[in-house]
C-alpha cells in the first residue's frame, strides 16, 4: 500500500512498461549475497538463458540494481545483452509497478525475490537465498534442508519482524516494524517531493526558513520574485496557496495543515505539518483538489490502514490536540440541561471564508443563523485566538446578546467536552468535533463537509460523491494529505511522532526575538540557493 522496498528512491511519474513480459533481475557484481549462493557471472547467463526458453515470444525485461543505475557498482547485465526480445530497465520504477505487469519475475539471490513472493508471484531463483525452500518459489539451485512449506504471511513474519531489530530514530529506542514501515514511508516521501529541489513564490520572510527546513533537505529551496507569470527555472515551483500570485497558473500549493504548532502562525510559530497540493487547495471547493482525490480513495483503504487511523484519532482524543494547542482549560462550566451548540468564530478574511461560504460569512451573521435555528439551545461561542490576540479580523462587540457564554482565552477542543453539537461556517474546529462524535451543521463548504458526515445548509458539491466514514476520512486528512516535520531530528516525520511531540511537551520554545530572527533566517534563506 505505501509501495515501500529495500530503496525507495522512486519516480511514480514514470510510465510503467507494457504489461506481459518476464522480468529479470539483475544485482551488483561481488554481491554477497550472489558469492553465497555459489552464483557468478555464468549463473546470470543461465538465468536469462532460461527465461527465453520458459517464456517463448515474450519480452525479456532486466531490471538494473539501483546502485548500478546510480553508477557506483557494476551489474552482470549491460546494453550487449540486448535484442529485440530483451530490453534493460534502469529507470526508477517503484518494484511493485514492474511485479504489476511482470508474467514470471527470474532472480538469482535479489531481495526483490523476495517482494516478488508478497505480491503473488513464484519467482523462479537461481540462487539459494532466505527465501527459497519453502514451497514459495520455483528453485532452480534447491537447498535439501530446507522442505518445511509456508504460507507468504509466515515468510514475512519470520524475515521481517522475528530476525531483525527494529530502531526509531525519533524517539531513540527499538520499535516494532509497524513503527519503521510508518517512518520510512515520511522519509521516503520527502525524498519523492523535493530531490528535485524548489523555486517558491509567495513566501513571507519568516516563512522561509521553516520552509527550508521541511522542503529544502535535498535541494536549497530557491525564493523568486512574486510577480514571475511563468516558472523561473527548471526545478519544481511551489506557491503559498492563499496569495494570489501569476505562480497560482503552475506551482503546487503548499498551506498549514491540520495540526500544525504549538502556537499561532499569526505569532510567527512555524508549523509542524504542511500539505501541498498539486490540484488545487483543500479550502476551495471552487474547483477540485488533491485532499478531495485521497477522501474519495479513503472508500477502499486496506484493514492495517484503517486501523492507524483509528488509533490516531484515539490519540487526538485523549491527548486533547488540535491545529494549534493554545488557549487555557475551562473551569467546570454549569450549563443548562438540553442543546448546547458551540460555535466557533473564524478569520474573516480567510480564504477559506472568501472561497467556502455562501450566505453566511461572518461571525456575527454565523451566530444569529445559529440562534435564529436553535432559539432554546445554550450556545457558547468561541472566538477564533488570531482574533483574540488581535492579529485579524473577525471580532464581534456584541457576541453576549448572542450567544450564552463568551469562551475567552479557552482551549477549543476542551470546550467540545461540554456541547452536543457545532455550526460552523468553515471552522476546521468542526472536523475536531466530528473526531470526536459531536454532530456537525456547515453554512459553508469545508473540506469535511459533503461526504454524508455533517449536515450541509450550503449548496452541495456533485463532484463529492464518495461516502467515507470517519476513520477513512481522517486518513485522507491527517495521514495521507500533509507532510509532518520533527523539530527535533529536524526530518520528515508521521503525524505520530508530531502527536507525541505535542502530547509530551517536547516542542522546542520559540525564542524571544522569533518575529526578528524569523525575518532575518528568512533573508539568508532567500539568498542561501546562491550560495550553493
Amino acid at each position: 500500500h505505501l509501495q515501500l522496498s529495500k530503496y525507495n528512491a522512486f519516480d511514480f511519474d514514470l510510465p510503467a512498461p507494457d504489461a506481459g513480459y518476464v522480468l529479470v533481475i539483475d544485482q551488483t557484481r561481488g554481491d554477497a549475497s550472489v558469492k553465497a549462493s555459489g552464483a557468478d557471472l555464468n549463473t546470470f547467463r543461465e538465468m536469462l538463458y532460461y527465461a527465453q526458453e520458459d517464456n517463448p515470444g515474450k519480452t525479456i525485461l532486466i531490471k538494473t540494481h539501483p546502485e548500478t543505475t546510480a553508477g557506483h557498482r557494476g551489474g552482470y547485465f549491460t546494453d550487449a545483452d540486448c535484442n529485440d526480445r530483451i530490453q534493460i530497465c534502469d529507470a526508477a520504477l517503484p518494484p511493485y509497478t514492474l511485479f504489476d505487469g511482470a508474467i514470471a519475475v527470474y532472480t538469482v539471490s535479489s531481495q526483490m525475490g523476495f517482494e516478488a513472493i508478497l505480491t503473488g508471484h513464484k519467482p523462479v531463483v537461481f540462487g539459494q537465498p532466505f527465501y527459497i525452500g519453502w514451497g514459495l518459489t520455483d528453485d532452480r539451485k534447491p537447498l535439501d534442508r530446507r522442505q518445511r512449506n509456508l504460507t507468504r504471511a509466515q515468510l514475512f513474519a519470520a524475515a521481517m519482524i522475528l530476525y531483525p531489530t527494529w530502531y526509531d530514530p525519533y524517539r531513540d529506542r527499538l520499535c516494532q516494524i509497524e513503527d519503521v514501515i510508518i517512518n520510512l514511508a515520511a522519509q521516503a516521501r520527502c525524498w519523492r517531493d523535493d530531490h528535485l529541489g524548489w523555486t517558491a513564490h509567495g513566501m513571507r520572510l519568516w516563512k522561509r526558513q521553516p520552509l527550508q527546513s521541511v522542503f529544502g533537505q535535498y535541494q536549497t529551496i530557491g525564493f523568486a520574485a512574486d510577480d514571475a507569470s511563468e516558472p523561473v527555472d527548471a526545478t519544481p515551483q511551489m506557491v503559498w496557496a492563499s496569495k494570489d500570485l501569476p505562480a497560482k497558473d503552475y506551482a503546487i500549493a503548499v498551506e498549514d495543515g491540520f495540526l500544525r504548532s504549538k502556537g499561532l502562525g499569526a505569532a510567527l510559530i512555524p508549523p509542524l505539518s504542511l500539505v501541498m497540493d498539486d490540484m488545487g487547495i483543500y479550502y476551495d471547493p471552487t474547483q477540485p483538489s488533491r485532499l478531495e482525490a485521497l477522501i474519495e480513495a479513503s472508500v477502499n483503504l486496506p484493514q492495517p490502514a484503517r486501523a492507524r487511523a483509528d488509533k490516531l484519532i484515539q490519540r487526538l482524543i485523549s491527548s486533547g490536540l488540535s491545529k494549534y494547542n493554545v488557549g487555557t482549560p475551562l473551569d467546570d462550566l454549569d450549563l443548562p440541561k438540553g442543546r448546547r451548540i458551540l460555535v466557533p468564530g473564524q478569520v474573516e478574511d480567510d480564504a477559506s471564508i472568501k472561497l467556502g461560504t455562501q450566505d453566511i460569512a461572518t461571525n456575527l451573521a454565523l451566530l444569529q443563523a445559529t440562534r435564529a435555528a436553535n432559539p432554546a439551545a445554550t450556545i457558547l461561542y468561541k472566538p477564533h485566538p488570531d482574533v483574540e490576540a488581535g492579529l485579524r479580523s473577525g471580532h464581534v462587540p456584541d457576541a453576549a446578546q448572542i450567544a450564552d457564554i463568551v469562551l475567552t482565552d479557552t482551549d477549543p477542543v476542551a470546550a467540545l467536552s461540554y456541547v452536543d453539537e457545532v455550526w460552523t461556517m468553515t471552522s476546521l474546529l468542526g472536523f475536531e468535533a466530528l473526531l470526536r462524535g459531536k454532530r456537525v451543521t456547515c453554512f459553508g463548504t469545508p473540506f469535511y463537509a459533503g461526504w454524508g458526515l455533517t449536515d450541509d445548509r450550503a449548496a452541495p458539491i456533485p463532484r463529492r460523491a464518495a461516502l467515507p466514514d470517519l476513520t477513512a476520512l481522517v486518513h485522507a486528512v491527517m495521514i495521507d494529505y500533509p507532510r509532518y516535520h520533527d523539530p527535533v531530528t529536524g526530518k520528515a516525520c508521521p503525524p505520530e511522532v508530531i502527536v507525541d511531540r505535542l502530547e509530551n511537551n517536547s516542542i522546542p520554545v520559540p525564542k524571544r526575538f522569533n518575529r526578528a530572527l524569523a525575518k532575518l533566517q528568512g533573508i539568508f534563506a532567500s539568498y542561501a540557493h546562491f550560495w550553493r
